[in-house]
């Protein structure tokens, strides 16, 4: 069986090189096909490694308080049939922090002052890109966030309102571009900031390029940033994940008690818990996933048909050749693999081109969204699987015709 395998192989081969151009275009249609199952799914590899990162590196002990509750949004319910909450006032979330105790718990408060700033530093301007926040010394470590140099605010900054700022990862390939950004002074709107921290690198969700971000403290933000409407974000970290519902809970009365809503009246604020969030966007990206690799299959499809097309042709092209085969003592079996083993060896070149095109997509987008390249081995098994079916679908067809052909008729054939 072994030198049956050999053999057919050799004249596969001899047959491919024979027909170098048909070779070439069924290789780029078989690798088309699976580049579209392996890029896409690589690709949602990435994306979703990007997001879940993002949120995850916040853990599963804190909650934020916000007009809407995002994670219901992404899926939990029909936010078309909800009435539209207030916004969340500097008063109101200034009285959250001074009311709400807890064990553990550490409250912090932030707003986007600006969005689309331009940043000066000595005689550079910053494209009109940069997203201001204004927060206090706990925003960081409740956000997630860590500093690679410098430091965090500290409370003597907050209350002395200092004129310093932690500034985004992309800041030292930009405007601070070979300095030491720690000390440097960036002007914003008239203001000059002091860098004190510089963030580390989170890439881009949503669109968002959070590197962008330069944060400052939240009084002086709300001076220099005026504005009607502006709605604030309370975020809280508890020491002991296990006592976050608690948590939660308390945090909902006391956010009541403010508003002064009525025993009976519903939240018009949310609640969003970092762990249920997470588990909302893992769910989504999965669900991403199953789309994604459902459309790759049905382009993996289409290339099988043209395949088995291309392979009934060649048996047509090669009947006499057949027929000779058969005549010189040749079996069934023996012509039937020939032609399944020619098929074999054009999916495996294709299956190998589509792999590496893929795997390329989803590194270049790692490397667009700064962000880290998963392995997507589920890509790469569904890849292997892909080669076999298509194999098969394409292959055992073409090869009975084969097989099936009179030799008489065969060397008749013109």
């Amino acid at each position: 069986m072994f030198n049956l395998f050999r053999e057919n192989t050799k004249i596969a081969l001899g047959s491919i090189r024979g027909q170098m151009l048909r070779t070439i275009l069924t290789v780029l249609i078989i690798g088309l096909g699976v580049w579209a199952l392996v890029g896409v799914l690589a690709a949602v590899a990435v994306l979703q490694n990007n997001i879940v990162g993002n949120f995850a590196v916040m853990g599963t002990n804190t909650f934020s308080i916000t007009q809407y509750d995002n994670a219901r949004q992404l899926g939990r319910r029909n936010v078309a049939t909800e009435r539209e909450n207030p916004i969340i006032t500097y008063p109101q979330a200034k009285a959250f922090q001074e009311k709400f105790v807890f064990p553990g718990a550490k409250t912090s408060l932030s707003f986007t002052a600006a969005s689309g700033v331009e940043v000066k530093f000595n005689q550079k301007e910053s494209d009109p890109e940069i997203t201001v926040v204004g927060a206090d010394d706990n925003f960081l470590p409740n956000s997630g966030l860590e500093t690679t140099k410098g430091r965090n605010f500290n409370s003597f900054d907050i209350s002395n309102n200092n004129y310093v700022c932690v500034i985004g990862a992309d800041f030292e390939k930009g405007i601070l571009k070979d300095v030491n950004p720690i000390g440097q002074t960036l002007s914003i709107r008239g203001a000059r900031f002091k860098v004190i921290g510089v963030l580390k690198g989170r890439g881009s969700t949503f669109g968002n390029r959070q590197d962008l971000n330069i944060i400052i403290p939240i009084q002086l933000a709300r001076s220099l940033f005026s504005a009607p409407s502006i709605n604030y974000t309370v975020k809280v970290s508890i020491a002991n994940s296990d006592f976050l519902d608690g948590a939660v809970g308390e945090a909902i009365l006391n956010m009541r008690r403010i508003r002064k809503l009525p025993p009976t009246a519903t939240e018009n604020f949310g609640i969003e818990r970092s762990d249920e969030l997470l588990e909302t966007l893992k769910s989504q990206t999965d669900t991403l996933t199953i789309a994604a690799g459902f459309i790759g299959i049905i382009t993996v499809f289409g290339s099988s048909i043209a395949l088995m097309n291309i392979m009934l042709v060649s048996v047509t092209e090669r009947t006499r050749e057949i027929g000779v085969r058969k005549s010189l003592g040749a079996k069934k079996l023996t012509i039937a693999m020939q032609f399944f083993t020619e098929t074999l060896v054009i999916c495996f070149l294709g299956g190998i081109v589509g792999l590496v095109l893929g795997l390329l997509t989803g590194f270049l987008l790692s490397l667009i969204m700064n962000t880290q390249f998963p392995v997507p081995w589920l890509a790469m098994i569904a890849a292997f699987i892909t080669i076999g079916v298509v194999t098969i679908v394409s292959g055992l067809f073409p090869a009975i015709k084969a097989a099936a052909l009179d030799p008489v008729d065969a060397l008749r054939y013109e």
